[in-house]
C-alpha cells in the first residue's frame, strides 16, 4: 500500500486537521523535505485557503523523489485550458511526479462563492476531464484542438499559448467522489478516485468500487494501475489522555458530515438516515454544540479508525487495505522521536498488500 500525507506535517495531525487549516507558505520547502525523508510515497494538497498549484510548485522544487498531487483542486471555476496549463507546468517542474486531483464542490459554493450556474456534477466532470486531455493531446502530439462536448467546445490553440511537448506527458487524473455516479465517471475517464473521508470501507466496497468497474466496462478501459486514494477519519495520539481529545474532535466531524446532504448516502448505507436528518435540523438551527453528543460509540467506530501510535498502522491497514491502493495518514512530527515513530508507521503501511483491480 502506498502512503500519502497532507501538509502541514509538523504542526497538526493531517488525519484530523480542521478543514481549511492554512499552510505556512514560508516553510513549505522545509516541510516537504521532511515528508520525503520520512519515506512517504506522495504529498497531497487540498484547495481551501491556499492555491494548491502554487504549493505544488514550491514542493516540486524542494524534492526529487516524492510524488506530488492535488488531493483536490476545484475543477469547475477554472476553465479546462487553465487547469491543463497548471498541470502541464507542474509536470515539467516535477519531472513527471504530478497527479491532478479534481473535485466538483457542492452547489452552494459553485453558485454563491464562484458565481457560476450549477449543472449536474457527474456529466460536467466527465466533460471537463476529456476537455483537459484534449488540450494535452494538442500540446504533446500537435493534434488540432477540436473538442466538442456538452459543456466545453474548444477549437483554438495558437503558438503563443502552446507550450509544446514535455518529457512526461501522461499526467494521472484522479476524481474526488462520494456518490456512485461520480465513481462511474472516474472509471470511464480518470486514473483514480479519491473517496471522501466519510466513505467507510463498506461504502467503498459496496457502492464505489462496483461503480468504478461499471464505468470502466462502459468505455472498455482496463483498470490496471487505477488508484483508490483514501484520506480516512483517524483519531490517534501517543497516550489515552491525548487520544480522548482526538476522539472528541472526531465526533464533531462525523456530526458535521452527517448534516451535509452531499454525504447522506454514506450514512444511509449504515442505516443512519434518521441520524442524518437530526443532524441537518440541528445544524440549520446553529445548535453545533449539541451535535457531537449524539454520535454514539458505534457510529464513532463505524466512521473513525482509533488507536494510539503503537496500534494505529495495523488498524488502518486491516480496515482499508482490501478497498484502497493509497492511504493518507500522518501524526505530528515536531521532535526526532515523533519523526522516528512516523517513519516506522509509514514503513509498516507500505509493507501491506492492498486492493488490486
Amino acid at each position: 500500500m502506498k502512503i500519502e500525507t497532507l501538509l502541514p506535517l509538523g504542526k497538526v495531525d493531517p488525519g484530523l486537521r480542521a478543514a481549511g487549516t492554512p499552510l505556512d507558505i514560508s516553510t513549505i520547502a522545509e516541510d516537504v523535505k521532511l515528508v520525503e525523508d520520512l519515506g512517504y510515497d506522495s504529498l497531497m494538497v487540498e484547495e481551501t485557503k491556499d492555491d494548491p498549484y502554487i504549493v505544488m510548485a514550491l514542493a516540486a522544487q524542494a524534492t526529487t523523489r516524492l510524488n506530488l498531487g492535488t488531493s483536490v483542486a476545484i475543477a469547475f471555476p477554472r476553465s479546462p485550458a487553465t487547469t491543463a496549463m497548471s498541470a502541464w507546468t507542474l509536470q515539467k517542474l516535477s519531472k513527471g511526479r504530478f497527479t491532478l486531483g479534481l473535485g466538483s464542490q457542492v452547489r452552494g459554493h459553485i453558485v454563491r462563492r464562484h458565481g457560476m450556474e450549477w449543472s449536474a456534477p457527474g456529466p460536467w466532470m466527465r466533460d471537463y476531464v476529456q476537455a483537459v486531455r484534449s488540450v494535452w493531446e494538442c500540446w504533446q502530439n500537435g493534434t488540432p484542438l477540436d473538442y466538442q462536448g456538452s459543456h466545453y467546445k474548444l477549437s483554438l490553440m495558437v503558438p503563443l499559448f502552446n507550450p509544446g511537448p514535455i518529457e512526461h506527458p501522461d499526467i494521472p487524473i484522479h476524481i474526488a467522489a462520494v456518490n456512485g455516479y461520480m465513481c462511474q465517471v472516474a472509471g470511464e475517464v480518470a486514473d483514480g478516485v479519491r473517496p471522501h473521508p466519510v466513505c467507510t470501507p463498506k461504502y467503498i466496497e459496496q457502492i464505489m468500487l462496483p461503480a468504478v468497474r461499471k464505468g470502466a466496462a462502459k468505455t472498455g478501459r482496463s483498470l490496471d494501475g487505477f488508484c483508490v486514494s483514501m484520506k480516512p477519519l483517524v483519531a490517534s495520539a501517543p497516550d489515552q489522555v491525548a487520544l480522548e481529545a482526538k476522539i472528541t474532535d472526531a465526533r464533531a466531524r462525523i456530526a458535521f458530515y452527517a448534516s451535509t446532504p452531499a454525504y447522506r448516502a454514506a450514512f444511509d448505507l449504515h442505516g443512519l438516515g434518521e441520524l442524518a436528518d437530526e443532524m441537518a435540523v440541528l445544524s440549520k438551527a446553529q445548535r453545533w454544540d449539541e451535535m457531537p453528543t449524539l454520535i454514539s460509540d458505534d457510529v464513532l467506530h463505524t466512521f473513525v479508525t482509533i488507536g494510539n501510535y503503537g496500534t494505529i498502522a495495523e488498524r488502518l491497514t486491516e480496515r482499508y487495505a482490501p478497498v484502497v491502493t493509497n492511504i493518507e495518514f500522518s501524526i505530528a512530527a515536531k521532535t526526532a522521536n515523533e519523526q522516528q515513530i512516523l517513519r516506522t508507521l509509514v514503513s509498516d503501511v507500505q509493507a501491506t498488500t492492498c486492493l488490486s483491480f
